[in-house]
């Protein structure tokens, strides 16, 4: 799947293009198994079982990748999670954002089948790893969603509780040589607030509080009939 981003460098505005043929979705990457459990129950509150392992690798066809401002999906039971998007060009690291869109009624029967039922947003803009490996846990991963016609805020909390996307990158390869153009992977997220739950809209956004910059999307989500 052919993906293309904005990349800010300093002064210097440019632009890379990938071709993404392996999608991985990295669950259950936080570092705090205190809070590791708290997203399993969050989980289990809507009959999703406990997973085999932590982290765990989930495969998901490239082609549900999408930079589109609207989804569309079957039935009123899905929902978006913020996740940084790991992913290399010219043998460089970058990061942008991707929605781990879920299906959650299929959730309880197949985690993996409800990731693959619903495509994945991915923003429009991405850093170079490089820039900001330094002080990487200090950045903010947050999420805010539209219901009743009203924004409110649905994810907030520092990449610090995640493992870093270089530690995952080298649990899912089993090397220490990180992660291979064509592959993109989604590294984790963090407790939505006031629990998981459909909305209109998504917006995601990854902040960096030493520059001030940010990467941000949304999406609007249009709910197809679900017909027996």
């Amino acid at each position: 799947m052919k993906l293309e981003f904005a990349v800010e460098s300093g002064p210097v505005a440019g632009q890379v293009e990938t071709d993404i043929h392996t999608l991985v979705i990295a669950g259950w990457a936080g570092r705090d198994m205190a809070a590791i459990e708290h997203h399993i129950e969050e989980l289990a509150a809507l009959g999703v079982s406990r997973p085999s392992a932590v982290p765990l690798f989930y495969r998901v066809a490239a082609n549900q990748l999408t930079q589109a401002e609207k989804i569309q999906v079957v039935g009123p039971h899905s929902s978006g999670e913020v996740e940084v998007f790991l992913f290399r060009v010219g043998g460089e690291l970058y990061v942008s954002l991707v929605s781990d869109h879920t299906d959650r009624k299929l959730e309880a029967a197949s985690v993996a089948l409800s990731k693959q039922l619903c495509v994945k947003p991915v923003a429009r803009k991405a850093w170079r790893f490089a820039e900001v490996a330094a002080y990487w846990d200090e950045l903010v991963i947050r999420s805010r969603i539209v219901e009743n016609g009203v924004t409110v805020a649905y994810q907030e909390g520092a990449v610090a509780s995640l493992r870093s996307p270089l530690d995952l990158a080298e649990r899912y390869t089993g090397s220490a040589g990180g992660l291979p153009e064509g592959v993109g992977m989604s590294c984790g997220t963090v407790p939505a607030i006031g629990g998981i739950r459909p909305a209109d809209g998504f917006t995601m956004e990854l902040f960096d509080p030493r520059t001030g910059r940010s990467i941000s999307h949304h999406y609007a989500i249009d709910v197809l009939p679900e017909i027996a």
